[in-house]
């Protein structure tokens, strides 16, 4: 779409107008990076101001605002209808169709459901199976006896070793590595010796993997992904967990061996969970939380160590005196020890002193 009205956009995401309908649009973008022609967004009461300073042209705003000063889209859901918007000024990129590439090296033993597309570079083993409308990307590797459910997509360079299994919608992005060994040694007359890695990797449905994460598989049995989590780039899960229903787990994450979480739990950035934890439903952990125990259902935690938020928030407070209190205590010292010298300092009594007048009176006579 080259240009079009702000009266057209706002039928387009059924809101209402403030201001001229006939106002040409020609690109949608964020406020900082608008130019004049362009619609932006603003969703939060605390970016309100940056509206008139914004070379936008428009802007959509949530439905209760008061004016801004500028033309606008009022909506109830600001974000939606600005994907909306983008999507009509830059649709997205649809693949063309390629089915099998001539260049992917497909295991004859290999099954693809209907309408697969395979590119250029995809190494299929021995006993896959891959549902309908999989997309496989190029450079993808899938090892043998692994099975793909429908509507799967997998990004450039993913690795699925033996034995993984791929729920229905799944989407992992490049470069991933599901179903590695686990890190499992054990120590034999002073050597490292590789613990048993027979085990394998479960994603149920509606999963989504960031970009360059690992998930290793089970010693003997499975590493699962539970439905619907969804999981950011830079994330280690090792081998033997269970992360349950619909868990936010975000970058940098680090999950050792044999932990579990509930569902709908939410790991910020650079949580550490150590091995065998059990991490209760919708539990909250803050970004780089180091958990030491397990975390019980529906509690927030914070720090290193990690404890419940009140506890951190208070902690942090008393955290942040502490250079007076120091102060103080140093203060407090040097008047004690000003105390402790007048009491242990000799003293000289009244009948002390009519003592020496005396003997010095007798010395004289």
């Amino acid at each position: 779409m080259a240009m079009t009205t702000l009266g057209q956009l706002a039928q387009l995401v059924e809101g209402t107008l403030d201001g001229d309908a006939s106002l040409p649009i020609e690109g949608a973008e964020i406020l900082t990076e608008a130019v004049a022609g362009q619609i932006s967004f603003v969703d939060h009461t605390k970016l309100r101001d940056r509206i008139t300073t914004s070379a936008a042209s428009a802007v959509i705003i949530p439905t209760d605002w008061p004016e801004v000063g500028k033309p606008a889209i009022r909506v109830s859901q600001v974000r939606t209808a600005f994907a909306a918007i983008v999507n009509q000024f830059r649709p997205p990129y649809v693949e063309p169709t390629t089915q099998v590439s001539a260049h992917a090296q497909i295991d004859p033993s290999a099954k693809c459901g209907a309408d697969c597309q395979i590119h250029a570079g995809a190494s299929i083993g021995p006993e896959v199976v891959l549902g309908d409308r999989v997309t496989i990307h190029a450079n993808v590797v899938i090892m043998g006896r692994c099975r793909i459910g429908n509507d799967v997509t997998l990004f450039p360079g993913v690795v699925l070793y033996r034995d993984t299994e791929v729920g229905d919608r799944v989407v992992i992005h490049a470069n991933s590595v599901i179903g590695a060994y686990g890190f499992g040694y054990d120590t034999v007359r002073g050597q490292h010796l590789r613990g048993d890695q027979l085990g394998y990797v479960i994603l149920e449905a509606d999963v989504e993997v960031g970009a360059n994460t690992t998930i290793d598989r089970g010693t003997y049995g499975p590493t699962v992904i539970g439905t619907g989590t969804k999981i950011d780039n830079l994330v280690m899960i090792a081998h033997n967990c269970r992360l349950g229903k619909h868990n936010l787990i975000c970058s940098q994450v680090g999950i050792a061996g044999s932990s579990t979480t509930g569902d709908y739990v939410v790991m910020a950035g650079q949580v550490g969970v150590p091995d065998h934890v059990k991490i209760g439903n919708r539990a909250i952990l803050g970004a780089k939380a180091g958990i030491m125990r397990d975390v019980p259902d529906d509690i927030t935690v914070l720090g290193i160590p990690a404890t419940p938020e009140r506890d951190q928030m208070a902690k942090q407070a008393a955290f942040a005196k502490l250079p007076d209190m120091r102060r103080q205590l140093r203060d407090l010292q040097r008047q004690v020890d000003r105390l402790t010298a007048r009491l242990t300092a000799p003293t000289t009594t009244a009948a002390d002193e009519s003592s020496t007048a005396a003997h010095s009176a007798n010395e004289a006579a």
